[in-house]
């Protein structure tokens, strides 16, 4: 092959090479952006923390009793709590004759009450004089109207949570049959669970100018 041809031959395939390249030339298309990358919704509904309130109803019928508030002084009889079986009369009357007591009038016993009472005369005596009230609360005993006894005395009203006692009071050089000085009415009424004198008790002295023995 001479020189002249080669150089022919070079060219020719210089063109298909240059054909080619320009044949093969793509165009791309950009009228359209790239959809964005989806981000996953990552939020969750926070789970309910709310409780029900408790329960506040009460069975139909049922009675709820509540202690007055009372601001008088406590006597002195006060004897702390103790225990006489679920509140029944005959544990009452046990408690009673457990001091040296007889009762006067079981009737005067109420068992549906809050505040209970009996009255009681000392134990063997022969003329019926020497008496207390012994008070309960519910199933408990609270202790006696004052520390000694007095002639004689009565309840004359009493409700849920109060009781009141009549005292006849004496002048000096009464009798115990006769008492001239009329007589005391005292109302004894739980305060806060303790039992309370809202009047004061009349004093058990002879000596004094009305007395309730």
């Amino acid at each position: 092959m001479g020189p002249m041809r080669r150089k022919l031959t070079i060219a020719s395939l210089g063109a298909v090479l240059l054909a080619g390249c320009g044949s093969s030339t793509k165009t791309v298309s950009v009228s359209e952006a790239p959809p964005a990358p989806t981000t996953a919704n990552t939020a969750s509904t926070p789970a309910s923390t709310a409780t029900a309130p408790p329960s506040t109803a009460t069975t139909p019928g049922a009675a709820t009793t509540t202690s007055p508030t009372r601001t008088a002084p406590e006597p002195s009889f006060t004897e702390g709590q103790q225990s006489s079986s679920a509140g029944s009369l005959p544990a009452a009357v046990a408690v009673v004759r457990a001091h040296g007591f007889t009762p006067n009038d079981t009737s005067e016993y109420h068992p549906n009450q809050t505040l209970r009472v009996l009255v009681a005369t000392r134990t063997g005596s022969g003329d019926g004089y020497g008496q207390q009230a012994f008070f309960f609360l519910g199933g408990h005993y609270l202790g006696t109207d004052a520390k000694e006894p007095s002639a004689k005395l009565k309840v004359v009203s009493q409700g849920d949570t109060e009781v009141a006692v009549a005292y006849p009071l004496y002048r000096r050089n009464d009798p115990l049959c006769c008492p001239s000085g009329g007589q005391r009415t005292v109302h004894f009424v739980l305060n806060d669970g303790k039992l309370t004198a809202l009047e004061a008790i009349p004093p058990a002295s002879g000596y004094a100018d009305l007395s309730r023995y």
